[in-house]
């Protein structure tokens, strides 16, 4: 008979916790959830207050034996499930099942699974906390009653087997809204004047571009007005009036929550969210180090918050302060958002003195990438700033005025080791230095050039600016992020091309017919709203099934109303220019598992279906044949010619154009 049993969500997370415990304590796994609402029907009594309807999941009969025989012959069980929401409901289903009391003390949490930690947490264990539980029960019923509800309206109108949700839905119309922003802009022109200027006593020359008229911002947006400003300026002469020396500090960012290195591990890695969250979940639950043994390297990896521990915060000092010097040291605090769950701390090493390079032979390649970011970023954000020497000087030629500025790296504090980025721009600032001035003094121009430019349309979504835009809005959490866009992903509502997120037609058509019947819940608001529900009921603030009621009444009345509406509503099939080479019917595209494809009109007398060939207006810049667009294994288009491989060996993975072809 076991002393202790430890139940844990994962193998690994099992594993790496038996090494630290050994003896008579036996860890054994859950393999994630036990309980869930039946696949087959809502599983939610709208009559009777919704009751969930929870059954065993289907092939965790062995499992679910095997635990209750383990509990029965241990003195003591710990339900050790994941420190959040969800790990709170699971311990719950589990409590269930083995027949442990309500108010029992027997619920663990880790933030991280080091030898302290585990020994420490298995000593203060607690009740099973049930307002974390019934915020996860009010988002898994709200999510079946919307999911179920709405998911009905598709298959009769689109095809079956596709999916609505609560969240998923907002984010495809996110990325939908996105395109057709992007369809509609139109491009203004505007124009910039640089002027290169020397300073004769260095021989230095510097760049000053173009600011207003009498000290007051003027915006160009023609030729004619340039000519007149440079027809103006021709003779004239160049004077510094105002020269501003100062100081500038740039500070590091806080450690990562789950979606600042969701984005991050996007930019800077090139990771998929999915692969993020996968390699951070090994990272927490354990690796073999050396003679360390098997230790978890992070905390825990689903998080909101950007709090660190004093005792993290003193091993941070300890490794800067002796890698880099006192003077790079600065003991920092960061204000996590209101709305966050600040129940554990950010994403942070678990062992400041485990540098990534000490441990690189014991990590796979993924692993020491993602470590690497995750360590360098926590121990930045307990670095000094970096400062900057800064110049501006205003230049003016008659009653014309340019600006010129400069700065210089003074002092690089935390950038030593780490800089965030931010999508379409550059890591690191650059020094742009410009020579000495004094107010007074003749500068001597060198070459005057005015440049053409158009206004940009929004860029579209990639994984890591969704991510940061669901946030700011309030939608999902962090636990939801990767899951929302793999789902939206899998059902073809959009796809991923060189990292930009784009709606399809099927998403562009699921998304219509969503919003067009149910502004109410297809809304960033609602969405965001009922988060904040989800919290308060986290809180104790709020019960959980007066939420799903106060949103199941009118939600109920609306699919009533819009499956009234849509009963004799025929969906209109887009006709393609092609024939059905079998009947002559013009054969119509239709929504299949992997996207379009093409299918004749006549089923059932004629069964013809094939697959639909997108093709470009730009002709073959080799045969001047129908260019082809395809995708390869791993979803990334190239363009080929039709007449490939028979009579043309045109292939490209870019897209022909007229320019190109122009300057052959």
């Amino acid at each position: 008979m076991a002393d202790k049993l430890i139940i844990v969500e994962s193998p690994a997370k099992a594993n790496t916790i038996k090494k630290f415990l050994g003896g008579s304590t036996k860890v054994v796994a859950s393999m994630g959830h036990i309980r869930d609402l039946p696949k087959s029907k809502l599983g939610v009594d709208v009559e009777h207050d919704f009751e969930p309807e929870y059954i065993n999941i289907r092939g965790k009969g062995d499992l679910i034996k095997s635990l209750k025989k383990d509990a029965k012959n241990a003195k003591k069980v710990y339900l050790a499930t994941d420190p959040d929401r969800e790990g709170e409901a699971i311990a719950w289903h589990l409590a269930h099942i083995l027949e442990i009391p309500q108010d029992s003390i027997c619920r663990v949490t880790f933030n991280e699974i080091t030898k302290e930690t585990v020994k420490e947490s298995i000593k203060n264990p607690r009740k099973i906390d049930m307002n974390l539980t019934d915020a996860q029960q009010a988002r898994r019923v709200l999510d079946r009653i919307v999911g179920y509800k709405m998911s009905p309206v598709l298959w009769k109108k689109v095809r079956r087997g596709l999916s609505a949700g609560r969240v998923q839905s907002v984010a495809v119309k996110l990325i939908v809204d996105r395109e057709e922003e992007i369809e509609k802009f139109i491009p203004e022109e505007y124009w910039n004047i640089f002027a290169n200027l020397l300073e004769t006593s260095s021989n230095k020359t510097f760049m000053a571009k173009f600011y207003g008229k009498n000290e007051k911002k003027l915006e160009l947006h023609s030729k004619e007005e340039v000519d007149n400003i440079l027809k103006d300026i021709e003779k004239g002469t160049y004077i510094v009036t105002n020269v501003k020396k100062g100081e500038r500090k740039k500070t590091p960012a806080p450690p990562f929550t789950t979606s600042t290195m969701q984005q991050e591990a996007s930019r800077k890695l090139g990771f998929t969210l999915k692969k993020t969250m996968s390699v951070a979940q090994g990272l927490y639950e354990g690796v073999h180090v050396g003679e360390k043994g098997t230790v978890g390297l992070i905390t825990y990896m689903r998080t909101d918050s950007t709090r660190i521990s004093e005792e993290a915060r003193a091993a941070a000092k300890k490794e800067i302060v002796n890698t880099y010097g006192e003077n790079y040291y600065e003991n920092r605090y960061y204000k996590t958002k209101q709305s966050a769950q600040d129940a554990h701390e950010g994403i942070r090493p678990t062992y400041a003195d485990l540098a990534p390079d000490k441990i690189k032979e014991y990590l796979s390649k993924d692993q020491y990438k993602l470590y690497r970011l995750i360590y360098n970023r926590f121990l930045a954000s307990q670095m000094a700033a970096a400062i900057y020497d800064t110049v501006s000087a205003n230049i003016d030629v008659k009653e014309y005025n340019f600006r010129a500025s400069g700065q210089t790296l003074k002092f690089k504090g935390f950038m030593t080791l780490y800089v965030e980025t931010e999508d379409n721009k550059s890591e690191e600032e650059e020094d742009t230095s410009i020579p000495e001035l004094v107010v007074g003094q003749e500068v001597v121009k060198q070459k005057i050039e005015a440049k053409q430019s158009f206004t940009e349309p929004p860029p579209r979504y990639t994984e890591a600016s969704l991510v940061k835009a669901l946030e700011e809005k309030g939608i999902g959490r962090p636990s939801t992020y990767s899951p929302t866009i793999t789902t939206i992903l899998d059902r073809h509502y959009i796809e991923k091309e060189q990292k930009q997120l784009i709606p399809t037609e099927l998403g562009k058509i699921v998304n219509k017919l969503l919003t067009e019947n149910f502004t109410d819940i297809i809304n960033v608001e609602f969405t965001a709203k009922i988060e904040e529900q989800f919290d308060e009921v986290a809180e104790g603030k709020e019960n959980w099934k007066k939420v799903i009621q106060e949103f199941y009444g009118p939600f109920g009345k609306q699919v009533e109303k819009v499956e009234k509406e849509l009963e004799h509503v025929e969906l209109v099939e887009e006709v393609s220019d092609v024939p059905c080479e079998k009947c002559g019917r013009m054969m119509v595209i239709k929504y299949g598992r992997y996207g379009r494809f093409l299918a004749c009109p006549g089923y059932p007398e004629c069964h013809n279906a094939k697959p639909l060939i997108e093709t470009i207006e730009e002709p073959c810049p080799k045969c001047g044949g129908k260019i082809q667009v395809r995708k390869s294994k791993k979803k990334r288009k190239f363009y080929i010619c039709e007449n490939n491989p028979d009579k043309c060996d045109y292939i490209s993975w870019n897209k022909p154009s007229k320019e190109k072809k122009e300057k052959e």
